[in-house]
């Protein structure tokens, strides 16, 4: 496919339905179309405006979106691409209110198109687990206190409280790649079970004095700074990357959404950290990777279940 730079040149590619159901069925497939229903390898392509196809084996009906994060979505997929190069290229992201203008679809169309995108992207661990220096840190996203109606503040909500904010774990290996997550809380119980998961014994793990983290020389080469007494680096012991990553996450979730609930922060987090996981790419290649993961389905009414 064209390697595609900026904006103008994907929308000129994907210049009708046609070239962007060809597009998606070479990138799904490969070359062999195999069942959206039953995965069997033989299927027959039916005759019509509208590529679609029958399997041999379950004589199920089924066409190239189906299965993905674009069945039964009214939504063009020419609409979808550009929405997806958007997403992944902006560093902040883009908003629903935004995207709608851009593309023509109402708000609530293109905060649901976003949310599936996001929820195709889903990863919670390392492609392998990291073995050199890992930093770890735990942030805490939510409004401040002093910025609310004094009948709505909560007192000893600041720092570290969770009472109205939302805490968040991350680790990233230096020159690698990162992985955060919500979590219930910040101790150690929670914490530490984490990092067993994604960090092989014996390597280097940097973070800060929090008491969560005691107990971690047991198995890593543990590397402390100690941020109360305002000390941050000490030789290669620092957490300057995991909190460049949370920064880079606020920016976008304030500046750009402006805010998020509990309930869909994990989306967010998701966004920024495969954008944060893919830096080292060009455009189209985030794109083509992106495209291939879309292999998933999310409803309406799975996304807004609880709210």
């Amino acid at each position: 496919m064209t390697h595609f730079k900026n904006l103008i040149e994907i929308t000129q590619y994907f210049s009708d339905n046609n070239v962007c159901v060809e597009y998606l069925t070479n990138m799904r497939w490969k070359g062999n179309v195999t069942c959206a229903h039953c995965k069997h390898d033989k299927v027959y392509e039916l005759k019509g405006a509208t590529k679609a196809y029958k399997c041999a084996k379950c004589r199920k009906l089924f066409s190239v979106t189906k299965g993905t994060i674009f069945e039964n979505s009214p939504i063009p997929l020419q609409k979808w691409f550009i929405a997806m190069y958007l997403l992944l290229s902006h560093k902040k992201g883009i908003s629903s209110c935004q995207l709608a203008k851009d593309i023509s679809i109402s708000q609530k169309s293109a905060w649901f198109l976003l949310h599936r995108i996001r929820f195709a992207v889903q990863s919670k661990s390392f492609e392998m687990p990291a073995t050199s220096i890992v930093e770890c840190d735990e942030s805490y996203f939510g409004g401040k206190e002093k910025n609310k109606h004094k009948s709505k503040r909560i007192e000893g909500s600041q720092g570290r409280s969770s009472k109205t904010k939302t805490p968040v774990f991350g680790l990233v290996e230096r020159n690698g790649r990162v992985v955060a997550m919500k979590v219930p809380d910040t101790q150690k119980h929670t914490i530490q079970p984490i990092i067993d998961a994604h960090v092989v014994v014996g390597a280097k793990v940097m973070t800060d004095e929090w008491q969560a983290y005691k107990g971690l020389d047991n198995r890593f080469k543990h590397g402390i700074v100690k941020h109360g007494e305002g000390i941050y680096v000490i030789g290669e012991a620092h957490t300057n990357t995991i909190e460049g990553f949370w920064s880079q996450l606020k920016r976008s979730i304030y500046g750009c959404y402006h805010q998020c609930s509990a309930k869909h922060l994990d989306a967010y987090i998701d966004e920024s950290e495969t954008r944060y996981n893919t830096k080292d790419l060009l455009d189209y290649e985030r794109f083509e990777n992106v495209i291939t993961l879309t292999d998933k389905r999310l409803t309406y009414s799975n996304l807004t279940n609880g709210k």
